[in-house]
C-alpha cells in the first residue's frame, strides 16, 4: 500500500531576475528552467516533460531489469517530442526509445512491458491525461 506521500508530487516555481527564467524547487531540489524564447542555458519546460518519461522508463527497466538478472550495461533510454504545427498548443508525438544491449529480446520486451504497464508518466501522456489550473489571487 503507498502512502499519500507517494501518491503525490509537488514542484513550484518562481520567476527569476533573467528575463526568461525560472527558478524550480522539488522538496530540497532546486533548479534552472527556460522559456524557450529565455536564455537558452537551461533545460526548458518541454524537455523536462519527456525527462520525465526517460527517468519513469529507466527506473522501470532498472527495478525490473534486476527482477529478471538482466545485464543492464549500456540500458539507455531516449525521448523526443514534436509539437503538433497544426494545433501549437499540444504535442502531435511522444517517442520513447529503449536500448538494451545485453538483454535477449523476450527479456527485454517484458523489461519494457512492466515499464509501459506501471510508469504512471507513460500511462498519463499516452492516455492524455486529466490535468486543472486552480487559480490564486489578492482579491
Amino acid at each position: 500500500m503507498t502512502n499519500a506521500q507517494d501518491r503525490i508530487t509537488a514542484v513550484s516555481g518562481t520567476l527569476t531576475a533573467t528575463e526568461g527564467r525560472f527558478l524550480l524547487s522539488a522538496g530540497a531540489n532546486h533548479f534552472v528552467s527556460d522559456a524557450r524564447t529565455g536564455p537558452g542555458e537551461a533545460v526548458t519546460a518541454g524537455q523536462l516533460f519527456i525527462s520525465a518519461a526517460v527517468s519513469c522508463a529507466l527506473t522501470n527497466v532498472y527495478l525490473h531489469g534486476r527482477e529478471l538478472g538482466a545485464d543492464l550495461t549500456g540500458a539507455l533510454v531516449t525521448a523526443q517530442s514534436e509539437r503538433d504545427p497544426e494545433d501549437p498548443t499540444r504535442y502531435r508525438s511522444v517517442e520513447l526509445s529503449v536500448s538494451l544491449p545485453h538483454v535477449r529480446k523476450a527479456a527485454a520486451q517484458e523489461i519494457v512491458h512492466r515499464f509501459t504497464s506501471t510508469c504512471p508518466i507513460y500511462n498519463t501522456i499516452r492516455r492524455g491525461g486529466n490535468i486543472e489550473v486552480t487559480l490564486l489571487t489578492q482579491e
